[in-house]
């Protein structure tokens, strides 16, 4: 296994760079002996390369030899074609090397000569011992490298002996050997050595055991195969246990692989690496060395892939105890086998693939069968998945499908419903028949809510639907569970509800409770949804419904369903309902009922009713592990937290969670939301912003009433910040067409307010007073004190329509209301922007207290950090003529971009005007002169058009 010199030499010498300093200026004594043992492919011969190509000098020639595997090998090969190609002077040689005339004809005339022959054959061996010695002495300074000696003839090795016992003073020793252990240098064969180190006390001997690089290391390796900055740990991790971190088996892995540099995107999916011939091809040819009963056992933990203990694998190799364990010493000292903690199993996965296709094909399902019974029998808990798959291989399906649902029922009962949903998904691929079929069908519906699943699951129940072949009850609940799990997980808002609609007369046939449990569930309003009184329609229904249910399950999951409906609807009896709720819920109806309610309390405007839900919505998911209910309660906390201005480290949680939850749309859509609205208001990030607020609208299902609302919001701020008013009313178009097509009023809290000021500063008056009033009429009787809060801040804003007024309808005591309305609410954002447009209006009007306002409003967005807010105020401020004090001990960036010139050189190399930068950063247009020169100075350019090369990522 010698690997191809044209590896980078960075790549190559990953984890060996400590190790090469140790041992240069060991070389650099004499006499010396360096030895390197470890096992095959793990960079020995690389690392003697690079040590002798960092050693080598004008005075100090290197002598590079290799020994050869062979059945009957030419004594002293290695050293006579090392000898052959040095020049010794014949002054210093002494008479015995003319011994050596017939071995070495490239020198024969630099040689004495022949001495006469030797009457006895071991005493002319020996001489040729000699003079081997004394011509390497003859050398003088010089460095000798004989490598993989386990392959070493014995005349080398007692050369080797000899010269180690008693070494030219000038000669340096490198020796390498193939190894699985550590060295020990007192044995009889020291660490892999065909003879014991014993040198004398003046020579300098230092032993290192090569060890497989670790998975960190594996992973900087392949960063540098591949040209890439770095891979990810899950794929430096997967490739690890492939190659068993053996640079040899890296590169050629990496070096086949076509898709090598695609795949560590993903951790999930991705194929099987290649097995290169020149991995297969070492560990074949050792195998065949091994004795027939070795050659089984290895095929036998091959089939059974995971670490075995001695019984187990006789079990399936045929064999008793003792033969077995024989064949496995033949099997270690092959280095086939590695053992550790009573099992045996394969160095690396790769390797246990060259075994495992090594076995004759028709044997295969044989050993399989062996091992799904030996496994059977193995004491502790069985290993079902396992059991399984060996029962796949050997053909008989029947028995494989019937693990697997055994281990996925194991699965749900433990509360690990992930991984009884991919059981589940096995045993349905695996061929069952139809009873099984439709039986495991409805187990993978009712477990799959709780994990976070992709689109196998649905995709699985439809095949299964397709076939016709269930009843009206098992058909009603798996379409049921299958319109939850496109509602909750899929994407696919308006198609699920449909689903569910489909499922009631299916269920009405069998069962009222699963009846009303699906109309309760479609009565749960979206903003994507159908109209608001569609779903009144529906809950009513299920209402009617209700008395005939006498399953207590059911009954409080339409209990639950019916006080979510209500909650998000805003209406007022929907605090009774809760006050209905049982109080004994499962674990998965509690966590999901409180985590509606504390969504829907906070974007009402309830923040003690969130927080009371909140906290029995945590108390229930920290009793039983489900991932998607673990995400839906962490995202409805961020929302919370958001809302309430509580934002210091709440970027960086909600990045943590973009990146975990983005197989669940509707979560993953709240996190974008969060992750964008934090770098608009935290960073000033406008572009960035806009990104991941477009990316929540795109990947939200159905929306109650939070992401398309907040991110137009947010987007409508942007433009008016940047003093482009029609293209804020553009932003709120579509919105507002999902509000008035729903009727679901009560959600239009964070847009009703900019959407009012954008269709003001567009010209569109009387627009923005029917939107107020549409407001009002929407949220008539409902119990929502955040959307009232917002209607007080729309009329507040209308004031600017309608011309000075003074008293209670006054502008004034308008703007206060508003303000003391979010206040109460805790919104300090909100209450925050209201100061903001008060003020603003103040100084426009030329009144008094304008200035004092502004600065109440920028001290309350400096509270929670909201720094493009903060700037928007200042440079309201200015444009009226109002000087800004700069807080002292601003923080210096030397030579390093600051983070505002970083944003405003983005801007620039993306080809916008100073005056556009201006208006996108909220920036006077001299600040941004200012920020593009410092940029010019600090990056070290002249030109606008050079920015861009010069920023990096």
């Amino acid at each position: 296994m010698n690997a191809d010199p044209t590896i980078p030499l960075h790549a190559a010498l990953t984890g060996r760079s400590a190790l090469l300093d140790d041992l240069r200026p060991v070389l650099g004594r004499r006499p010396s002996v360096v030895v390197i043992t470890g096992e095959a492919g793990v960079g020995k011969s690389r690392l003697v390369r690079e040590l002798l190509a960092r050693t080598r000098s004008s005075d100090t020639p290197t002598l590079a030899v290799r020994c050869q595997e062979s059945d009957a090998p030419f004594p002293y090969a290695p050293l006579i074609e090392a000898l052959s190609r040095c020049r010794p002077r014949p002054e210093e040689l002494s008479p015995v090397t003319g011994a050596l005339r017939g071995l070495l004809p490239e020198v024969a005339d630099l040689l004495p000569p022949v001495p006469p022959p030797a009457d006895d054959p071991r005493a002319g061996a020996h001489r040729v011992l000699r003079a081997l010695c004394a011509l390497t002495a003859s050398l003088g300074r010089v460095v000798l490298a004989v490598q993989d000696l386990q392959w070493a003839d014995e005349g080398t090795i007692a050369f080797l002996r000899a010269v180690v016992s008693d070494p030219p003073p000038d000669l340096g020793l490198v020796l390498t050997a193939r190894s699985d252990t550590l060295p020990h240098t007192d044995a009889e064969a020291g660490g892999g050595l065909p003879f014991p180190l014993r040198p004398p006390a003046h020579a300098v001997v230092v032993e290192r055991h090569l060890a497989p690089l670790s998975v960190a290391e594996t992973g900087a390796m392949a960063a540098g195969l591949l040209g890439a900055r770095a891979v990810p740990e899950e794929f430096a991790d997967r490739l690890h246990r492939w190659t068993g971190g053996l640079p040899h088996v890296i590169e050629e892995v990496l070096r086949e692989w076509s898709d090598a540099t695609a795949c560590p995107a993903r951790t999930t999916g991705q194929p099987e690496p290649p097995l290169p011939a020149s991995v297969r091809r070492p560990l074949v040819e050792r195998l065949r060395r091994l004795p027939s009963d070795a050659r089984r056992v290895v095929a036998a933990a091959a089939v059974l892939g995971d670490p075995a203990p001695v019984h187990l694998l006789g079990a399936v190799a045929g064999l008793d105890e003792q033969e077995t364990r024989r064949a496995l010493a033949a099997a270690l000292k092959e280095g086939v086998v590695r053992a550790g903690g009573g099992t045996y199993a394969f160095p690396y996965e790769l390797a246990r693939r060259a075994a495992y296709e090594a076995v004759a094909e028709p044997e295969r399902p044989v050993l399989h069968l062996r091992a799904a019974r030996a496994l059977a029998r193995h004491g502790g808990p069985l290993p079902l998945v396992r059991v399984a798959e060996h029962y796949r291989c050997a053909g008989l399906r029947t028995q494989a499908v019937r693990c697997l649902e055994a281990a996925a029922d194991r699965a749900a009962r433990g509360g690990d419903a992930g991984t009884a949903t991919d059981r589940y998904l096995d045993a349905l691929h695996g061929g069952p028949s139809a009873v099984v079929r439709d039986r495991v069908a409805l187990k993978l519906a009712r477990v799959a809510l709780n994990a976070r699943t992709g689109p196998q699951v649905p995709a699985a129940l439809r095949n299964v639907l397709g076939r016709c072949s269930l009843g009206p009850g098992p058909s009603g609940e798996i379409r049921l569970l299958l319109g939850l799990l496109l509602r909750n997980q899929s994407g696919s808002g308006l198609e699920a509800l449909e689903e569910i609609a489909r499922a009631v007369p299916d269920l009405l046939a069998v069962s009222t409770g699963q009846a009303a449990r699906a109309l309760a569930i479609i009565a749960i309003p979206s903003l994507k949804g159908w109209p608001v009184g569609e779903h009144r329609r529906l809950l009513a229904e299920a209402e009617r419904l209700l008395p005939q249910v006498d399953e207590e399950d059911l009954r409080s999951a339409v209990l639950a369903n019916r006080a979510t409906a209500l909650a998000l609807m805003g209406d007022p009896s929907a605090w009774d309902a809760v006050a209905d709720l049982p109080e004994a819920l499962t674990v998965e109806t509690a966590a999901r009922v409180h985590a509606n309610l504390a969504g829907a309390a906070t974007a009402l405007g309830h923040p003690e009713r969130a927080r009371a839900f909140q906290a029995r919505a945590w108390q229930a998911v920290r009793t039983n592990h489900a991932p998607y209910l673990e995400a839906f309660v962490e995202t409805t906390d961020m929302l919370a937290a958001f809302t309430s201005g509580r934002w210091a480290g709440l970027l960086e949680r909600a990045e943590r969670a973009e990146e975990q939850y983005q197989d669940v749309p509707d979560f993953h859509a709240e996190t974008l939301l969060v992750c964008g609205l934090l770098r608009l208001h935290t960073k000033g990030q406008t572009d960035v912003a806009r990104r991941l607020l477009e990316r929540a609208v795109r990947t939200t299902a159905l929306d109650t009433g939070i992401v398309l609302t907040s991110a137009a919001a947010a987007v409508v701020r942007v433009h008016l910040a940047a003093d482009r008013p029609t293209q804020a009313v553009q932003a709120v178009e579509g919105v507002l067409h999902h509000l008035r097509r729903t009727g679901a009023w009560v959600w239009a809290t964070a847009l009703a307010p900019p959407a009012v000021q954008a269709l003001i500063r567009d010209g569109r008056d009387g627009e923005a007073h029917h939107l107020a009033t549409e407001l009002a009429d929407g949220i008539a009787r409902r119990d929502a004190p955040a959307a009232r809060a917002a209607l007080l801040t729309c009329r507040a804003l209308l004031t600017a329509t309608t011309g000075p007024q003074t008293g209670a309808g006054g502008s004034d005591a308008l703007y206060a209301a508003a303000a003391d309305a979010w206040a109460a609410l805790e919104r300090p954002y909100e209450a925050a922007y209201v100061r903001e447009a008060w003020g603003l209006r103040l100084l426009a009007a030329g009144a008094r207290g304008g200035r004092a306002v502004l600065h109440e409003a920028i001290a309350a967005y400096q509270d929670i950090d909201a720094v493009w807010d903060v700037l928007r105020c200042q440079r309201g401020l200015r444009e009226h003529g109002q000087v800004t004090v700069r807080r002292p001990g601003a923080l210096g960036y030397g030579d390093h971009l600051s983070p505002r010139e970083r944003a405003v050189a983005r801007l620039v190399s993306l080809g916008l005007s100073n005056r556009e930068i201006a208006r996108e950063l909220v920036l006077s247009h001299r600040t941004v002169e200012h920020h593009v020169a410092r940029a010019l100075r600090k990056l070290g350019v002249s030109s606008r058009t050079q920015i861009g090369s010069q920023l990096g990522p």
